[in-house]
């Protein structure tokens, strides 16, 4: 895809370390988003129109009143839809040049090599811990990068995850939190999401430098943004043992 068809990132191929070959890598590139909700919908969006080629959205939900403050590609209309039936539907109309594969399904170990194997990068837009440590076991024995966000009420947090170069989401947290419903507003999500994507492009582009072994803190109610250092735990049971 040149000339014509790249009109629409003509403003992003300005950009230092991007040009044809960056845009070309996007193009080539195959993104898994796991969850399709308040972070995964932004996500979804802003890697669309970024032009990367293909996406992988895996969700087992279907579209509930509650998602609509949050979760942008749901609308009114779609209440009852799968997740990945309705954000398909949006993103196509957005960019038609990007392919996209919807998964309706719970992930699962017995799962997650058939859905995402084919992917070079993986979001984590989940929204309880158990998946999330399905998933970051499968990346590490994978050795995909991982690009980790959470959220809850007005705070939210991120990190990007290269196995054994970097912490896992093992080392970082030992226990998650409870499970249960939680309070968000809905720019908390967007916001996080924003980040997460552009982690995503940064990888694809070799450019830049992520948050690697650095987690990142948002409090929405300070408007303050800061970043821990996190390390390998050496006993870690996912990614110490290497």
């Amino acid at each position: 895809m040149q000339g014509h068809g790249w009109l629409r990132y003509h403003r992003q191929m300005l950009l230092k370390g991007w040009g044809e070959e960056g845009q070309r890598k996007l193009s080539n590139a195959h993104v898994a988003i796991v969850g399709v909700g308040g972070l995964g919908c932004p996500v979804a969006l802003y890697l669309t129109a970024a032009g990367v080629g293909t996406l992988t959205l895996v969700d087992a939900d279907a579209v509930e009143e509650t998602n609509l403050n949050r979760q942008i590609l749901h609308w009114q209309k779609d209440i009852g839809k799968p997740k990945v039936q309705s954000a398909v539907e949006k993103l196509l109309q957005f960019n038609p040049n990007v392919k996209i594969f919807p998964v309706h399904g719970q992930l699962k170990d017995e799962t997650i090599e058939k859905w995402l194997r084919d992917a070079n990068i993986i979001v984590d837009a989940l929204d309880n811990f158990p998946t999330r440590l399905i998933l970051n076991r499968y990346a590490v024995r994978t050795r995909k990068p991982l690009v980790h966000g959470a959220i809850y009420g007005w705070e939210g947090r991120a990190t990007t995850i290269l196995p054994y170069k970097t912490a896992c989401l093992t080392c970082v947290f030992e226990e998650g939190p409870p499970p249960g419903v939680f309070p968000v507003v809905g720019t908390t999500p967007g916001t996080i999401a924003m980040i997460q994507a552009t982690e995503v492009l940064k990888l694809l582009l070799g450019i830049g430098q992520p948050l690697l072994n650095r987690y990142l803190i948002y409090d929405g109610l300070m408007m303050t943004f800061h970043t821990v250092k996190i390390r390998r735990r050496p006993n870690c049971p996912v990614c110490g043992k290497f």
